[in-house]
């Protein structure tokens, strides 16, 4: 985040409010300058920036608390987060203190990595501004948190600001005085499936983005309360919505406040919009310069923070489907990388270039925050991926070497983009390859495109064997690959067209002397062997 506006930890905190965090013990201040989250694990090495929040993952006893306390502030660290309950003796207290860290407990119900993604979002809040100086209520407009505080108070009431897929995007605080049903969502940063199925078959959706007008929706369930929602749009276009709890509809007054406010947020999402498109663009040109080697690629690793240490390319892409489909798929895949390989490692970089999302994963020793021990690791992080989007996105991954300089990160990816390209030619059904244990058959695909190239296949005795069976219909091509396949073992090349050994020798025997093979001689038996891969791969392309 060098160089960029940060947030103050006392203001995420406000915006927060207290549905998920609320502070333990506090050192006397909290106007620190939050510059970036961490997950920590006890596993891995310590390596903490100035400036950044801490999260606890599994730090429970007061001990081991005052201890990583201790160990935060010597870092420079400006906050603990450990789930509740919290114990809060004076020791612990006193270990803030002397730390100048703060102590934050989390509710129970809330995930870690929803947490962690909520955080690094309002901790950008400010710096995603492309400009712009309105302001609304006394609200920045270029902070999404702000304004729904700022609604929120227009209305007297909690407020969540969604993206278009229900997905929570900021929200004011208060949220604890509404519903179980707003706390889920808030917690999950996404409304509940049961809840928008339930809005879906009331056509809550449908009048609420065919209109400008607040609709009132009354309460899904008998612990809820109802709502009052607006559409946020630019022009035709629908960005999202606005949602306030509301026991009942809104004056005329507070629904033209609710109306005006959308399209403040309007602007705000627009612009972030922007920002994150240029950041993508910014980032994509980065990523391929460092690909590409050459002169910029030193300059382009140290903006992404790769400049030391061993690297590996991974390429993913998803597989083909609508021209259309593929293009949202592909920015889809890119973003759920991004994020992914993020809180793995945070200096990772991500970016869609021609089609193909290529991560960027530093994999050695150094100053890494999680140090990846070879392939394996590497490999397990990219199933673990596919494992969690699920049947979102019907991709592949291919894994480059891992490097030993910067220098060798262009052969990474060229080593990543031939394994894709054997997953995505692949009968077998893999998702991830090592280039390592693909490279016969990238060799042969390389084989095939010559073969394209030149225009033409040049089969010689076989040419005349695949045209006889053409005419008769035999089946001695097949013959001859269950041949070659076997090693010349006739008993299993038998089995394998279900044949009796005898029958298999005699069909063997003709099919020589139709085509004048010489399958004695080992030369013409490779030669044979690849004509006919390359004749199939050939027609596959």
């Amino acid at each position: 985040m060098s160089g960029q506006a940060r947030s103050k930890l006392s203001r995420v905190l406000e915006d927060l409010g207290r549905t998920l965090l609320d502070v333990v013990a506090s050192p006397g201040t909290l106007d620190a300058e939050l510059t970036g989250v961490l997950i920590y694990d006890p596993d891995d090495e310590l390596v903490v920036s100035p400036g950044e929040l801490v999260l606890g993952v599994g730090v429970r006893d007061a001990q081991t608390t005052i201890e990583l306390l201790r160990r935060l502030g010597e870092c420079g660290a400006i906050g603990l987060v450990v789930k509740h309950p919290v114990e809060t003796s004076e020791a612990v207290v006193r270990a803030v203190r002397e730390s100048s860290v703060a102590l934050l407990g989390l509710t129970r119900a809330a995930s870690w990595s929803h947490v962690a993604a909520l955080l690094r979002t309002m901790s950008l809040a400010s710096a995603d501004m492309v400009g712009g100086t309105d302001d609304f209520a006394g609200a920045p407009a270029g902070d999404l948190f702000a304004l729904a505080n700022a609604v929120g108070a227009l209305l007297d009431a909690p407020v969540t600001i969604e993206d278009r897929a229900s997905r929570v995007l900021a929200f004011s605080g208060h949220q604890e005085e509404s519903d179980p049903g707003r706390v889920e969502t808030i917690l999950g940063r996404q409304v509940p499936d049961r809840y928008t199925r339930m809005l879906h078959e009331r056509g809550a959706f449908r009048e609420l983005f065919h209109g400008d007008e607040p609709v009132y929706v009354e309460a899904l369930t008998e612990e809820m309360l109802p709502r009052v929602a607006i559409a946020v749009r630019a022009g035709n276009e629908v960005l999202g919505s606005m949602w306030a709890v509301a026991r009942e509809p809104l004056t005329a007054d507070r629904a033209a406040a609710f109306a005006d406010s959308a399209r403040i947020v309007a602007l705000h999402m627009l612009r972030a919009r922007a920002g994150a498109d240029v950041e993508r663009r910014l980032s994509a040109d980065l990523v391929a310069t460092v690909l590409e080697g050459g002169a910029g690629a030193s300059e382009a690793a140290q903006r992404l923070g790769l400049a030391d240490g061993r690297l590996c390319v991974m390429a993913a892409q998803v597989l083909e489907g609508d021209a259309a489909d593929n293009e949202a798929a592909s920015q889809r895949l890119r973003d759920a990388l991004a994020l992914h390989f993020a809180a793995v490692h945070p200096r990772s970089a991500a970016a869609l270039v021609g089609g193909v999302t290529y991560v960027v994963l530093p994999a050695g020793h150094g100053s890494a925050r999680t140090v990846l021990n070879g392939d394996r690791d590497i490999i397990r992080l990219a199933e673990d991926f596919l494992a969690r989007i699920g049947a979102r996105a019907d991709a592949v991954i291919g894994v480059g070497r891992t490097t030993e300089s910067l220098a060798e990160v262009a052969l990474s990816r060229r080593e990543a983009d031939r394994a894709l390209r054997v997953l995505l030619a692949d009968r077998r059904g893999r998702r991830i390859a090592r280039f390592d244990d693909v490279q016969a058959d990238s060799l042969l695909l390389r084989l095939a495109d010559l073969v394209i190239e030149d225009g033409e296949l040049h089969l010689g005795p076989l040419a005349t064997l695949i045209e006889y069976d053409e005419r008769h219909e035999i089946g001695f091509v097949d013959t001859l690959v269950a041949y070659l396949d076997a090693f010349g073992n006739v008993a299993d090349a038998a089995a394998a067209v279900h044949l009796h050994p005898n029958s298999f020798r005699y069909r063997l025997r003709r099919l020589c002397e139709i085509s004048g093979l010489d399958l004695d001689d080992p030369d013409v038996r490779l030669a044979t062997m690849l004509q006919l891969r390359l004749r199939r791969l050939a027609g596959d392309a």
